[in-house]
């Protein structure tokens, strides 16, 4: 049959079957002008066909992420202004007097480099290393359900060329993704005002920031002076910084829990399929919008709700030591409540593109327990200072818990007792431990009833010889337990604070 005889539906499988077979020779505009008896624009479908033949000539493996650069720098420039000099010159001074306040509310030292004022742009090209870590477990899924839907809806006289055809459609799952990954990136950049403002390290270790643009725009409606506004803002976003400089495990350990979360995601094939079945090549907005929206993330499994409330307890520890610190640090502003109140609830209801990005990736990043977070390291501060405060990140073993943050007073007894060179109080974890060397002890046998009458005349003997003295005979000899049957510990024999409680 001549090529002209053919009709648009036999032009187009003809075409996917070169496509599949990495044939992609001789595709010009005049072949895809053909198929506009199935009413798809060849002018998209060129832009599709030069996708897919990239994915076959080079060698990259998974998503081709400078897709999402692109597309957020287009956003994010769109409507993106420049830094002005005034502008720059007095974020600089706001930073300055910051940090000064900052050195007298923190023990943690500042940052290497100085803080800047960026543009929506850099924003963009600061963080997006960190939205790509972040993103490529749930981008990585899509692509493999593509993959699976495909095999499973191709006719059977198209399984073999279906078979080869894998790393295509991760290319095209992972791109399409990675597309809308760029733009919601792009619209947080209008969004944010500073790099702490997610809650999560984005920016490189080190680094502060603030955008003026978005500044401006978060200032308009509150009716407080610009320098007072600044300065807050300023200290939030070094406090932020300072905290993740100087806690280096800290940027992993998050980044390590928004991974685990997002490795359980997976795909809901059966919403994906109906969507594939009245697809329209030539109305791309309805995948856009399925993505976008969350509809093809089934609901959270039991583990994912699980790593969900770990990560919103960290990110709620770490908020609410940056609301206590900052609070302290700028109790010289008029406005600081009130500034502190608008930040809380812009952080607490997040804007349109951060409820984008928790649908397009099922992770919602507000950590809904700051407030009770605050509490708990108010009263830690009132308790042990602001050093011993803030050498709780010192070492992620001494970080505070969930638990902590329900019941401050467990942590506040190991605190004091650390600061006093004491061995911390027993706590649940501790009689656990203790249950268990105990029952190692006497050969896994945990009910005393059960050893023979010897073995237990044998412990009562040994019970006896060191059980101390009474107080009327500690009163007579001078010292409780006083033989010397046995050996004594040496009172100078100081634990070490790490020491002291098995973590």
């Amino acid at each position: 049959m001549a090529d002209d005889d053919r009709s648009p539906e036999e032009e187009f499988q003809e075409l996917m079957r070169r496509l599949m077979s990495g044939d992609t020779s001789g595709i010009d505009p005049e072949q895809l002008s053909r198929l506009s008896g199935m009413q798809i624009d060849p002018a998209m479908l060129q832009q599709v066909m030069n996708q897919l033949q990239g994915a076959f000539s080079g060698t990259q493996e998974g998503v081709d992420w400078s897709l999402a650069e692109r597309q957020a720098l287009h956003i994010a420039n769109q409507d993106g202004l420049g830094v002005t000099t005034g502008q720059r010159t007095d974020l600089d001074q706001a930073f300055m007097l910051a940090g000064l306040w900052l050195g007298e509310a923190t023990t943690i030292s500042d940052l290497p480099r100085p803080p800047r004022a960026v543009t929506r742009g850099a924003w963009v090209s600061a963080t997006l290393p960190v939205w790509q870590e972040l993103a490529e477990p749930v981008a990585t899924s899509i692509a493999d359900a593509l993959t699976t839907a495909l095999g499973q809806q191709a006719p059977e006289d198209m399984q073999d060329m279906i078979a080869g055809a894998g790393r295509l459609m991760r290319t095209v799952g992972g791109s399409l993704f990675a597309t809308q990954l760029g733009h919601v990136v792009g619209r947080l950049s209008t969004e944010v005002v500073g790099g702490g403002d997610v809650g999560i390290p984005l920016m490189p270790d080190g680094d502060a920031a603030i955008l003026p643009q978005n500044f401006a725009d978060f200032g308009r409606d509150l009716e407080i002076p610009d320098d007072q506004l600044a300065l807050y803002l300023a200290t939030r976003e070094l406090a932020h910084a300072r905290l993740f400089r100087h806690a280096r495990w800290l940027r992993l350990h998050v980044i390590s829990q928004v991974r685990d979360f997002a490795h359980g995601i997976r795909v809901d094939t059966d919403a994906l399929e109906e969507l594939a079945s009245r697809f329209d090549p030539s109305q791309p907005d309805e995948l856009r919008g399925a993505l976008e929206s969350g509809a093809l993330l089934p609901d959270r499994s039991e583990e994912q709700t699980a790593a969900l409330t770990r990560l919103e307890n960290l990110l709620a520890t770490i908020e609410g030591w940056v609301d206590v610190v900052t609070e302290d640090a700028t109790s010289r502003l008029p406005s600081a409540a009130r500034i502190a109140e608008a930040v809380r609830r812009r952080r607490a209801v997040g804007g349109p593109a951060e409820q984008a990005l928790g649908s397009l990736v099922g992770l919602e990043l507000r950590p809904r327990r700051m407030r009770e977070a605050a509490a708990m390291w108010r009263a830690v501060t009132a308790a042990v200072g602001v050093e011993g405060r803030d050498a709780l990140w010192d070492y992620p073993d001494l970080m505070p818990s969930s638990d902590d943050i329900d019941d401050p007073a467990a942590l506040i007894a190991r605190v004091t007792a650390a600061s006093r060179g004491e061995a911390a109080p027993a706590d649940a974890m501790d009689d656990a431990l203790a249950q268990l060397l105990a029952e190692e002890a006497s050969g896994g046998r945990p009910d005393a009833e059960d050893s023979a009458p010897a073995d237990r005349a044998g412990a009562a003997g040994a019970t006896d010889a060191a059980t101390p003295a009474t107080a009327d005979q500690a009163d007579e000899s001078g010292s409780a337990g006083a033989d010397d049957s046995g050996p004594r510990a040496d009172p100078d024999d100081d634990a070490a604070p790490g020491d002291q409680r098995p973590v």
